[in-house]
């Protein structure tokens, strides 16, 4: 049916884009995504492995605590039978004897005595004798000879018992060249009528007392140190490389090497410290007896941090080898990934370019070499009216409608060309308007067409429907489209040359009109929503001097919203011929629309004016006004006819406001109460000739001194709830003050 045209050569369905590319699109994805995997588990590594050192520390920490307690509940049993055994030397018959009978005989055997017991007991430093007076008479050594008795222990003044033993605090003596802590316990000796005939005095060493306690640890090694409540050090059983910023030397303090870590041992009984070289365990514990005054000691261990990163090499690595293997195979599992989508994308344009003609939103029909269609997608049967089942082997110009002559220009111009464009209208489908694109390519040594069909028959409507518009919005009533919030969207020459906008469409509605319309614009939204349009009051634009009256008809969106609002504008009576009719409008911006601007004017009068005003609160409902939504707006018409009247008649001083839909505000500077009750029956009197006062009620309140606003209103309010409780005239006055 159609000749081939040997010039025209078959384009390839499929291009050399159609392949795998990686896109540079594509190589920054995934050098981001590598980027952020390493940083990952970089940053998760680093995580674990200081969580699992953290780990390491607490469980040392724990065990450090319970063998610090161990020491401190070793100690303290120690210096109890320490006392214990002061009592039994006190109580010796070789001490006996010498006091009885001080020869020489009974010295020698006290000091044999003594020495032997030194000798059996390793940390017994040395015993002394002191007379009742605290003078020194004997000693198994000359280190404490020079010593004195503490004034506190001598005579009576002491609590010390025959029976109890005297605990010092710990001290420091020169031994063997070196400072030695020790602690010295006191018995009293007594005759059988209880007089003082001396003092039994043994000093103990602590680091002896530490070496013993010593084995109870876990481990030889860990370093223990024994300080005062005041920082002091007396005993570090540690032989270890001293750690930076704690003390190393006997009585040096750790207040002032390590101020962190002294604040948190001072500040609580036991506990943690993680500083920046190791991690601290103490624990206070108490050393006296009974009578004595409690001594507090603190017992300090550490450990240093890069012990325990030794401890946690061997998971360290295992780790890092978990990690690095992890790392590896998810870069393996992102590059895969990426490979796998690039082929499913090049495979799936690859189809979808075969096939995705007949899954658009186009119709599309496929025509044989005899004119007859082989295939056609929904679309296409949905244009043309008919099941996709009944379209194969129909003709394609009976189905379209070809007329014979259209029908072969078509043809000699497929054949010429390859495409052909055209617009055919069916009257069978009621007149429907279809542009059709005819395309022409060969498979299998036979040539096809291919058609796409689009229906424009609301495109045509649209079309003629904007003529139709444009012919409209030629007249001479100046006609604007405006967005809900009054923003110009498109106006006619009539309104451009009304409003000199001369073709700049950027302004506001509210803003052209002027008069005060923006602070109403939310209140005539709200009535053009319910009622469908709103014919506003005769303004006058200082612009034009001109009056208009502005009629506004809005149009709404499936939701019932304002979608768009057309405004058109006329020419209204001049002022003087409605002057002559007597009919005045008021052309005066007086009213005040919200409450804000009414107290921003009571707040410009001064307390003089003030104290001559009075308050007029007018509600203008009749009752059962506002029994269904749909009375709204006949109460707002109402509304607006009252303040039209009260306008004519407002003398220039007054201020009238909106309050709420249906009460009104007058504020009547210079008026006294009978003035403003004056007024209120002549405006009442007024709209009673206009047929406007069925249901108003008036209430009227003067001026208190140091009196708000709202205190003002609350008055006026008082007294309009009794006008309406009257009957009668409606009018009532409260708080009025005395003439």
């Amino acid at each position: 049916m159609f000749k081939k045209n040997t010039g025209l050569k078959d384009t390839p369905l499929l291009i050399s884009a159609q392949g795998i590319h990686w896109s540079q699109q594509r190589l920054l994805a995934v050098a981001s995504q590598l980027s952020m995997l390493v940083i990952t588990v970089i940053l998760i590594t680093n995580v674990l492995i200081t969580l699992g050192e953290r780990r390491l520390q607490e469980e040392w920490a724990v065990q450090r605590y319970s063998e610090l307690q161990t020491v401190g509940a070793l100690l303290a049993d120690k210096i109890s039978f320490q006392q214990f055994r002061t009592q039994m030397f006190a109580k010796s018959e070789y001490l006996r004897q010498y006091l009885d009978n001080p020869g020489h005989k009974e010295y020698q055997r006290l000091l044999t005595s003594w020495d032997s017991l030194k000798r059996s007991t390793p940390e017994l430093l040395d015993l002394a004798l002191f007379d009742a007076d605290g003078k020194f008479r004997i000693a198994t050594s000359n280190t404490f000879g020079s010593m004195s008795m503490p004034p506190a222990l001598l005579g009576n003044k002491h609590n010390l018992g025959s029976q109890d033993i005297y605990t010092s605090a710990l001290e420091f003596a020169p031994i063997g060249g070196r400072l030695e802590p020790y602690i010295y316990q006191v018995a009293r000796l007594e005759t059988q009528d209880q007089t003082v005939r001396g003092y039994l005095v043994t000093y103990n060493s602590m680091l002896q007392m530490l070496q013993a306690i010593k084995p109870a640890f876990s481990s030889n090694a860990s370093p223990l140190l024994l300080f005062d409540n005041q920082g002091l050090l007396y005993a570090g059983a540690s032989d270890l490389e001293p750690l930076a910023r704690l003390p190393e030397t006997m009585g040096s303090s750790i207040r002032q090497s390590y101020p962190a870590l002294w604040s948190k041992m001072a500040a609580s009984n036991f506990g943690q410290f993680h500083g920046e070289d190791a991690t601290f365990v103490y624990l206070k514990l108490q050393l006296a007896s009974p009578n004595d005054a409690k001594r507090e000691y603190l017992l300090l261990s550490y450990i240093r941090n890069h012990d325990i990163a030794s401890r946690f090499f061997q998971w360290r690595n295992m780790l890092l080898a978990c990690a690095a293997i992890l790392t590896i195979l998810a870069t393996a599992v992102i590059l895969l990934t990426h490979m796998f989508r690039l082929e499913q994308r090049a495979r799936q344009n690859s189809i979808e370019l075969a096939r995705g003609l007949f899954r658009s939103n186009l119709g599309c029909v496929l025509v044989n070499p005899s004119g007859r269609i082989v295939s056609a997608n929904a679309t296409a049967a949905r244009i043309l009216q008919l099941e996709q089942d009944e379209l194969p082997d129909r003709s394609l110009q009976r189905i379209l409608q070809l007329e014979d002559e259209l029908y072969s220009s078509m043809k000699q111009q497929l054949a010429d060309i390859g495409e052909w464009r055209g617009e055919v209208q069916l009257e069978s489908l009621d007149n429907a308007q279809l542009r059709l694109h005819i395309r022409r390519y060969y498979a299998s040594r036979q040539t096809y067409l291919l058609i796409t069909l689009e229906d424009i028959g609301e495109l045509k409507q649209a079309q003629q429907e904007a003529f139709l518009s444009k012919l409209l919005t030629g007249s001479n009533v100046a006609t604007a489209l405006t967005t809900p919030s009054g923003q110009l969207l498109k106006v006619n020459g009539a309104f451009d040359k009304l409003m000199q906008l001369n073709g700049d469409i950027s302004h506001n509605l509210a803003a052209l009109l002027e008069n005060d319309l923006g602070n109403q614009w939310q209140r005539i939204s709200q009535l053009v929503s319910m009622q469908g349009q709103w014919q506003g009051q005769i303004l006058c634009t200082q612009r034009h001097g001109s009056c208009l009256q502005a009629t506004l008809k809005g149009y709404l969106d499936q939701d019932g919203e304002i979608e768009y609002l057309v405004c058109t504008l006329e020419q209204a009576t001049p002022r003087s011929k409605v002057e002559a009719s007597g009919d005045l409008v008021p052309h005066r911006s007086t009213i005040l629309v919200n409450l804000r601007d009414l107290d921003r004017y009571f707040k410009s009068m001064s307390e003089e004016e003030k104290l001559q005003a009075s308050l007029l609160l007018m509600d203008i409902s009749p009752e059962g006004m506002l029994s269904h939504m749909s009375d709204i707006g006949q109460l707002e018409n109402r509304q607006h006819e009252v303040e039209m009247q009260l306008l004519m008649d407002l003398p220039n001083s007054y201020q009238m406001s909106h309050w709420q839909l249906g009460k009104l505000i007058i504020i009547l500077p210079e008026t006294d109460a009978n003035q403003a009750h004056h007024y209120a029956v002549k405006a009442l009197a007024s709209l009673s000739e206009n047929g406007l006062a069925e249901g108003i009620s008036i209430g009227i309140a003067a001026y208190l001194p140091g009196q708000s606003l709202e205190q003002f209103l609350g008055n006026a309010e008082v007294a309009l709830k009794r006008a309406k409780q009257t009957g009668e005239q409606n009018i009532c006055q409260a708080y009025t003050r005395q003439l």
